[in-house]
C-alpha cells in the first residue's frame, strides 16, 4: 500500500518536472535564435542610416532630458553599487530595491530602441510608444507543446527581471553618448591645444585663453600685426568671469550635444562590434531570468567609464587651476 502511495505520489511529479525541462528547453531554443538574428539588427538598426532614423526621436524633448540624465547617472551609478554591497551584506531586499530603480529619464531616443529590440530582435508584444505590436514569438516556441501552457505563469518573476535589464540596457546608450562627447572634447584639446582634455571643464580653460588673446589683439591700439606679436609675447590675462562663461557654454554645448551623440557612437560601436556584445548580454541575462536561475542579471559597465571620465575631466581642471 505504502509503495502504491508512492507511485502516485512521485509520478505527478516526474511528469511536472518533464513538462518543466521542456520549458525551459523552448525557452533556450528561442533565445539562441535571437542572439543568431543580433548581427543583423545591429546593421539594421545601428548603422549609419538606421541610427539617423532612431535619433530623429531626440528632436524634442529630449534636448532637456539628455542632459538631465547627465546629473542623474552619479545617482544611477551609486545605487547599483549600493545593491551590489547589500547582497554581498546577505540583504536581498535591500539590494533588490537599490538595483530596481530607474533612476534615468526615459528619452524618445532610448524608448524607441527599447522597442526596436523588443518587437525586432526579440519578437515580444509591445504597447509602449511608437506602436503596438502582438507578436510573441516566445510564446509560439513555448505553446508548440500544449502541455506546457500551464507552467508558463510560474515564470511571472521573469517578465519584470527582463524589464530591469532593457531598461538597464536603454541606459548604457545615454552613458555611450556622454563618452562619445568626452572623447570629442579630447580630441579637440588635442589637436588646438596640444592638452589632454576629457571634458569641456577641462577643455574651458584653454578656449578662454584663446578668446581673450584674440579679443585682445582686436582691441590694441597700435593695430591687429602689433597686437598679435605683444600679445605674443606677453599673452593676454583670462578673467575669471570669461573662464567662467566659457565653462558653462561648453557644459550646455556638451549636454545637448549628448542627445545626438549616438549618431556618431552607434556606427562606431557596431564596427567594433560593442553592440552585438551587450546585446548578446542582454540576451544572456534574459534567458537566466526565464529558463535558469535568475541571478547573472545585466551590468550596465557603459556608466562607469562616463563618471571615470568626469572624474578626470574635474580632477585635471582643478590640477591646472592650482599651478596657476
Amino acid at each position: 500500500m505504502d509503495n502504491t502511495r508512492t507511485s502516485a505520489e512521485t509520478g505527478p511529479d516526474t511528469g511536472h518536472g518533464a513538462a518543466d525541462a521542456a520549458l525551459v528547453a523552448a525557452a533556450r531554443a528561442y533565445f539562441d535564435e535571437r542572439r543568431a538574428r543580433v548581427p543583423d539588427f545591429v546593421r539594421r538598426r545601428f548603422g549609419l542610416r538606421g541610427t539617423l532614423e532612431l535619433h530623429a526621436n531626440a528632436l524634442g524633448w529630449d534636448i532637456l532630458r539628455a542632459p538631465a540624465n547627465m546629473l542623474l547617472s552619479p545617482v544611477l551609478v551609486l545605487a547599483r553599487l549600493g545593491g551590489g554591497v547589500a547582497r554581498r551584506l546577505d540583504a536581498p531586499r535591500t539590494a533588490d530595491w537599490l538595483m530596481s530603480r530607474r533612476v534615468l529619464l526615459p528619452t524618445a531616443v532610448a524608448q524607441a530602441t527599447e522597442r526596436a529590440i523588443v518587437v525586432e530582435l526579440f519578437e515580444l508584444p509591445w504597447t509602449g510608444p511608437g506602436g503596438a505590436s502582438t507578436g510573441d514569438a516566445l510564446a509560439r516556441a513555448i505553446l508548440a507543446d500544449p502541455t506546457l501552457a500551464g507552467l508558463v505563469a510560474a515564470r511571472a518573476q521573469a517578465g519584470a527581471q527582463s524589464a530591469r535589464a532593457l531598461s538597464d540596457y536603454g541606459g548604457t546608450r545615454a552613458a555611450m553618448a556622454e563618452v562619445t562627447t568626452a572623447l570629442g572634447a579630447l580630441g579637440a584639446g588635442a589637436f588646438a591645444f596640444h592638452s589632454l582634455t576629457p571634458g569641456m571643464i577641462s577643455l574651458a580653460p584653454g578656449l578662454a585663453a584663446v578668446l581673450a588673446q584674440q579679443a585682445a589683439i582686436a582691441a590694441f591700439p597700435l593695430g591687429g600685426l602689433m597686437g598679435s606679436a605683444w600679445y605674443g609675447l606677453f599673452p593676454a590675462e583670462v578673467s575669471s568671469g570669461l573662464m567662467a562663461g566659457v565653462g558653462l557654454g561648453l557644459m550646455a554645448t556638451g549636454a545637448i550635444t549628448v542627445a545626438f551623440a549616438g549618431v556618431i557612437a552607434d556606427p562606431v560601436q557596431a564596427a567594433f562590434g560593442l553592440h552585438q556584445r551587450r546585446l548578446n548580454r542582454l540576451i544572456d541575462a534574459m534567458e537566466d531570468a526565464f529558463a535558469g536561475e535568475g541571478a547573472r542579471g545585466f551590468t550596465a559597465r557603459e556608466h562607469y567609464l562616463a563618471r571615470l571620465l568626469d572624474l578626470s575631466d574635474s580632477g585635471l581642471a582643478a590640477i591646472r587651476g592650482l599651478s596657476g
